[in-house]
């Protein structure tokens, strides 16, 4: 079993910026892909960024490249992601995930992943 704990989010303006983190226990963390993805009210949960084990490879969803920053720290257990320039539409519940990982690799798809988090809520004002 793998536990994700993300924390970091709130309520920002828009062009703000946050670090949102997933504290991971349980297993060995550099064994497992990472994952970010978000669920605003209403719509169906989406991808926004991953990173594979070693942190050598990342993937983004168009919506938030060069916004979204998805980086690893394997001594710590942690994965963040980095989010610049919020947007209203940003706002939404973002959760963590992992998948045991046997190579480099990154996973975009949700049913992918095995753990996910509770997540945590960013809400962007205008």
């Amino acid at each position: 079993q793998v536990q994700l704990v993300e924390s970091g989010g709130g309520l920002v303006q828009a062009g703000d910026s946050l670090r949102l983190s997933c504290a991971a226990s349980g297993r060995t963390f550099s064994n497992y892909a990472m994952g970010w993805f978000r669920q605003a009210p209403g719509k169906e949960r989406e991808f926004v960024a991953a990173v594979s084990r070693s942190g050598g490879s990342t993937n983004y969803a168009s919506s938030v490249k060069g916004r979204f920053t998805i980086y690893r720290d394997n001594a710590k257990s942690t994965v963040y992601l980095q989010v610049n320039s919020l947007k209203p539409e940003d706002t939404a519940v973002y959760y963590c995930a992992a998948d045991r990982a046997f190579t480099d690799r990154v996973v975009t798809t949700g049913p992918g992943y095995e753990y996910w988090g509770q997540g945590t809520q960013v809400t962007v004002s205008s």
